[in-house]
């Protein structure tokens, strides 16, 4: 049995500026009322979320391979139709990720886990009628061939960097 927790992010400003509604503490504070419990723990994590770097991201790694989180989920930040990141996309004020920096990204963020966490997702699904951005999101066959492929290329693996 798993239970998913949405963190998104290891930063309070990030989760403020997305209106998430809970703050690292509460997701935490979840985290230690489930564990001892028989149930395994999943956190879902956003890459590219608004106001984040790539070391904000990959401190969201490193916080998450040291709270013992059983899986992770990991989503690429994509935008839809008709809600706020749409028009801060279109006001200039939020870029998406590329692919090749995202599959890069995954790598990073990988190498910092434990290697026995369970990977349960890669990237998201978006809707193809809702999607604004980034169009190559609906290729996730390709972008999952990306991320093995770099991975080879670098001789690397899930937790080569984990406690390093």
């Amino acid at each position: 049995m798993w239970i998913e927790y949405g963190l998104q992010s290891i930063h309070d400003r990030t989760l403020a500026a997305i209106n998430r509604g809970h703050d690292v503490e509460c997701f935490k504070g979840a985290v230690d009322k489930t564990r001892g419990r028989g149930i395994k723990i999943c956190a879902h994590v956003i890459l590219g979320l608004p106001f984040e770097d790539r070391h904000d991201m990959l401190a969201t790694a490193k916080a998450v391979a040291a709270m013992g989180i059983d899986g992770i989920k990991i989503h690429l930040l994509y935008v839809v139709k008709g809600t706020r990141m749409e028009k801060l996309y279109l006001e200039g004020e939020y870029r998406c990720l590329e692919q090749e920096e995202y599959v890069n990204l995954v790598c990073d963020f990988l190498e910092l886990l434990p290697p026995d966490m369970v990977i349960q997702r890669l990237t998201g699904d978006p809707h193809p009628h809702e999607l604004v951005v980034p169009e190559w999101s609906l290729r996730k066959n390709e972008t999952l061939s990306r991320i093995k492929e770099t991975f080879t290329e670098r001789e690397s693996w899930q937790g080569k960097r984990f406690n390093v």
